[in-house]
């Protein structure tokens, strides 16, 4: 998915999957390749994370049915990452339709909701084909899973909200990454399904990079 054309997320998918075959897939016991499996960034993204820990993060559109079908097994990879990692999502706000979202994410962390809602809004998305772009269809989708649309209305409007959907976007911008999912590591690499192959292949190969910056390779 690029990320100055999500016109057609489903046009995109389709391209991607008949592309597939051109992607370099990770082989049994492969390491990664520089410029096959991987991106070097160039100067280095800025890093999140408190100091001693490796900074990983997860670039996503609620939108894009790749990270919808990433997320289970993201979420079991993330339960396994060493204590000197440290692991956060970052939604994309590449046009208004990403930012619409980007807001939903934000806004529901701020309330502390983002963690019962996160699963939620995937499957209102791609389970029960509501777009969730509109703050009217934001607002009926989150009345009817019980949340307080009317502090989630403050909260979408806050400066805090703002402030990190700026810092949200200088982040990819800084990445330079070009479609999502994206995972990207303590702003020295990222890497993705579309560059090694599959989401598994992707995951596996985040390993091998937070260990490349745990050795200081």
């Amino acid at each position: 998915m690029h990320r100055r054309d999500f016109s057609s997320c489903l046009a995109t998918t389709a391209a991607l999957l008949a592309t597939g075959h051109a992607h370099a897939q990770l082989g049994q016991g492969a390491q990664p390749v520089e410029g096959r499996h991987f991106v070097r960034v160039n100067p280095a993204a800025p890093v999140g994370a408190p100091a001693g820990k490796i900074d990983v993060v997860e670039f996503f559109w609620y939108g894009c049915p790749h990270c919808n079908t990433l997320e289970p097994a993201l979420e079991a990879w993330t339960k396994r990452l060493a204590p000197d990692v440290a692991f956060r999502r970052v939604p994309v706000g590449f046009t208004a339709v990403h930012e619409a979202h980007q807001r939903l994410y934000y806004a529901l962390e701020a309330m502390g909701k983002l963690e019962a809602m996160h699963r939620r809004v995937f499957a209102a998305i791609h389970q029960q084909s509501q777009r969730l772009e509109r703050e009217a269809d934001q607002l009926a989708f989150l009345k009817a899973q019980g949340v307080d649309t009317t502090r989630f209305s403050d909260f979408a409007r806050s400066f805090g909200v703002q402030t990190k959907m700026r810092q949200a976007r200088q982040l990819s911008d800084a990445y330079k990454i070009d479609g999502v999912p994206t995972i990207g590591v303590h702003g020295r690499f990222y890497t993705a399904g579309s560059l090694t192959g599959s989401n598994e292949s992707a995951l596996a190969v985040a390993d091998f990079l937070i260990g490349r910056v745990r050795t200081r390779a």
